[in-house]
C-alpha cells in the first residue's frame, strides 16, 4: 500500500483496543457504583467522532447521554452536570485548548472526568481522573476513538442490565485491527482510482446515514477542508431532500457513505436519486469489504471505522496528487483565534 506501515497501524489498532475494554469496564463500574448521566465531551473532529456512540446510547438506553461542546458547555452550563456524571473527554493531542477549560469546568462540577488521549505528558492526561492513552496520529485516530466510545456506551449499558451482549462485543475487538488492515488493501485500489477522479475537484457534497453520517461529516470538515483545503458540504441523508437536492446537476460531486445498520435505507433514497441527476456520484459502502471474526451487530456498530479505514487510504493518494501534505495549514494552531 502506499505510503503506509501495516506494523505501525495494527499496533496503534491494538493499543485502542485494548484501553477501549479497559474504558468499557470502568465506565461499567462507575454505572454500577452510581452515576446517573454520561457526557461525550470534545472539540473539533474528536468530539465528532463521539456521536455515533451517544447516539447508541440516545436510542437504547434509559440513562441520560449527552454529546456537547466543550467549548459551549463552559458558556451556557448544563442542568444535567453534577457528582454523578461522568464526562468522557477524547483529544488526540491532549493539549486542545477548549477541552482543557471544560476539563476544569466540568470537575468544578463534581462530574469524574476520562480523557482519551495520544499522548500521555499533556494537561489533559494529567488533570483528568482516569485517562487512557494510546498513542495515534490524526490517521488512525479515528478508528481508535469509534472503538472507545462505542466501549464506554456499551459498559454504561451494560451496567444497567439494557445490553448482554458486551462481553462478546468486546471480545470481537481483539480481531478489528486485523479486519481494518484487511479493509485497507482491499481498498487500496479504488481508494487510488478514486483520488485520480476527484484530485482537482473543489466541492463536494458527502452525506450517510445514522453511524456513518458522523464520518461524513467528519470527513468533509476535517480531512477534505481542514487538510486539503477543499470545500464541502456535508448533509445527514435525512435532510438531504429538504434542501440540498436542489444543488445536484450534472458535474456536481456527490459522495455517499452507506453503512449496515437499519437506517440504510435512507442513504439508499439518496444514490436512487442523484445517480439520475449527476455524472459525480460516489458510493462508499461498508457491505463491500469482507471481514472475520466480527459480528454483523459489530460490523453495523462501527462501519464509521471502516469508513475511516477506507478513506485513510483516499487521503494518502490525494494528498501526494494535490501536491498537499494533510499536514499543512494556513492558521489551525498558526495564528491567534
Amino acid at each position: 500500500m502506499f505510503n503506509f506501515d501495516p506494523e505501525r497501524f495494527v499496533r496503534i489498532e491494538t493499543g485502542a483496543c485494548d484501553a477501549a475494554k479497559a474504558l468499557g469496564d470502568l465506565v461499567r463500574t462507575l454505572v454500577a457504583e452510581g452515576a446517573d448521566g454520561l457526557f461525550f465531551m470534545g472539540s473539533g473532529g474528536a468530539g465528532i467522532l463521539m456521536q455515533p456512540a451517544a447516539d447508541l446510547m440516545i436510542r437504547e438506553s434509559a440513562m441520560p447521554c449527552y454529546n456537547v461542546l466543550c467549548a459551549e458547555i463552559v458558556l451556557t452550563g448544563h442542568k444535567a452536570l453534577g457528582a454523578g456524571s461522568i464526562v468522557i473527554m477524547p483529544s488526540l493531542s491532549g493539549t486542545t485548548k477548549e477541552s482543557i477549560e471544560a476539563l476544569d469546568y466540568v470537575k468544578a462540577k463534581g462530574a469524574t472526568v476520562i480523557t482519551l488521549v495520544g499522548h500521555a505528558n499533556t494537561p489533559l492526561a494529567q488533570r483528568a481522573d482516569h485517562c487512557f492513552v494510546n498513542y495515534a496520529q490524526d490517521d488512525t485516530s479515528c478508528e481508535m476513538f469509534y472503538a472507545m466510545s462505542l466501549a464506554a456506551a456499551l459498559g454504561a449499558m451494560n451496567a444497567r442490565g439494557e445490553r448482554d451482549d458486551y462481553a462478546a462485543l468486546m471480545g470481537e475487538l481483539d480481531a478489528l485491527p486485523a479486519q481494518l488492515l484487511k479493509i485497507k488493501e482491499a481498498f487500496e485500489p479504488r481508494a487510488a482510482a478514486l483520488a485520480r477522479e476527484i484530485q482537482s475537484d473543489t466541492y463536494h457534497i458527502i452525506t450517510g446515514h445514522g453511524p456513518v453520517w458522523t464520518e461524513a461529516y467528519y470527513y468533509g470538515m476535517c480531512i477534505l477542508e481542514e487538510m486539503q483545503w477543499i470545500r464541502t458540504r456535508p448533509v445527514h441523508a435525512s435532510d438531504f431532500f429538504h434542501g440540498t437536492l436542489e444543488l445536484v446537476e450534472k458535474g456536481v460531486s456527490v459522495i455517499v457513505f452507506q453503512g449496515e445498520d437499519e437506517t440504510r435505507p435512507l442513504a439508499e433514497r439518496v444514490v436512487s436519486f442523484t445517480k439520475g441527476h449527476t455524472d459525480r456520484l460516489i458510493v462508499l459502502d461498508t457491505r463491500e469489504m469482507e471481514t472475520e471474526g466480527l459480528s454483523a451487530e459489530l460490523r453495523a456498530l462501527l462501519a464509521p471505522a471502516m469508513l475511516a479505514t477506507m478513506l485513510e487510504r483516499l487521503s494518502a493518494h490525494l494528498e501526494h496528487l494535490r501536491d498537499h501534505p494533510l499536514e499543512t495549514r494556513r492558521y489551525y494552531r498558526r495564528v491567534a483565534y
